[in-house]
């Protein structure tokens, strides 16, 4: 390699050749986003070296952009981060072959597009839109090329961003562009415009609708939030309302006095899966039931059919039987328990009928008839 100086893009102030350079030299860096002092940690190519800035961060400079320190010339032995030296000892370099290095830079930026990526990355820092619309064409003109080898892996270095995050903005940006166009908003009187998303997360559950849909729910979203920007807690719960298919109606169903077993419960009913019921109220989509200790609205998709005649006819009998002695008040745990475990049974055994049969006296119950027909 010739001995060509520092890149003249550099303020070197040194008669230090590139070639000269070695691991352990304190350095400047005039980079763009990794200016400072620093240390040089290797030289995996003949155009950068990986060093060590004195925050403790390690990055692949090309030379163009590195001096050699004023203060490294007068006495080159002295470590030029303080401790970062020991750390550094310590540090693996696997993460930072020089295999991969040379690898990843395999095209330079032109000084122009150069410039167009330092744009688009503050517009990243901005705002979600803009940061979707920026990182498209980052992602799109393939600008990350002359450090990275993948988009996401120059997304997680500049940005910190995990694998996903960039792809979730660049949906969002589409998103905010379906519900306001570009340039309508600017011609609208301020009181007029329009309330749009002010974050990714807000739209994140209307990426996989229609553009039409969107705008409904956002707008629907936006009134129950009183007119103002909507959570994205409201808006999920609209789009789950939405993908909500109600089977039939409750009428085409079943009957009022139809006995069913629970499933497919989520949430703090769950905890039902399994219990029978009885049907006593039909609304449009769903059906009231009652349970052992009290009452619930299911679907129709939450009750499975029982279809033993016996357990049809002594079933809603035996929860009546359970519901009155729970309206008795303050039971001892043991009554509790026996209920709770009767509660749970689509039929009773001998020995449960005599166990509720106890209860009932005991707490002055009458228990209700059975028709044995």
């Amino acid at each position: 390699m010739s001995r060509n100086k520092l890149s003249q893009n550099a303020v070197d102030t040194t008669t230090k050749t590139v070639e000269d350079l070695k691991a352990g030299d304190r350095i400047q860096s005039n980079h763009p986003y990794f200016a400072g002092t620093g240390m040089v940690d290797s030289l995996p190519s003949t155009d950068g070296a990986v060093v060590q800035l004195a925050s403790g961060e390690r990055q692949y400079i090309p030379l163009k952009y590195l001096r050699l320190s004023v203060d490294a010339t007068e006495n080159p032995s002295e470590p030029a981060v303080g401790s970062s030296l020991e750390r550094l000892e310590t540090i693996s370099l696997e993460a930072i072959s020089p295999e991969t290095i040379a690898s990843d830079v395999v095209e330079p930026l032109t000084p122009d597009e150069e410039r167009e990526r330092h744009r688009l990355e503050l517009r990243v820092e901005r705002a979600f839109f803009e940061a979707g619309k920026a990182l498209t064409q980052l992602r799109d003109q393939k600008l990350y090329r002359s450090t990275h080898k993948t988009f996401e892996a120059y997304c997680q270095a500049r940005f910190g961003f995990s694998r996903r995050h960039p792809y979730r903005l660049i949906e969002a940006a589409s998103v905010f562009e379906n519900l306001c166009p570009i340039g309508t908003q600017n011609d609208l009187p301020t009181n007029e415009r329009q309330i749009l998303p002010t974050s990714e997360r807000q739209v994140r559950d209307l990426v996989s609708l229609e553009p039409q849909q969107q705008r409904e729910i956002w707008h629907r979203a936006v009134c129950v939030a009183g007119g103002k920007v909507p959570s994205s807690q409201i808006v999920k719960s609209i789009v789950e309302r939405l993908k909500e298919k109600p089977s039939c109606y409750a009428t085409d169903f079943c009957n009022v006095g139809d006995v069913f077993t629970l499933t497919r419960l989520e949430g703090v009913e769950r905890k039902y899966n399994c219990y029978p019921c009885v049907a006593t109220k039909l609304k449009d989509f769903t059906i009231e039931v009652e349970v052992f200790d009290g009452t619930l609205a299911v679907k129709p998709e939450n009750l499975r059919p029982i279809d033993d005649p016996d357990v049809c006819r002594q079933l809603p009998a035996i929860l009546e039987r359970i519901r009155q002695l729970r309206d008795v008040g303050l039971l001892d745990r043991g009554a509790e328990a026996v209920l709770q475990h009767l509660g749970r049974q689509t039929y009773l055994t001998d020995l449960e009928v005599e166990l509720l049969t106890f209860l009932e006296q005991r707490y002055g119950v009458c228990a209700p008839t059975v028709d044995a027909s």
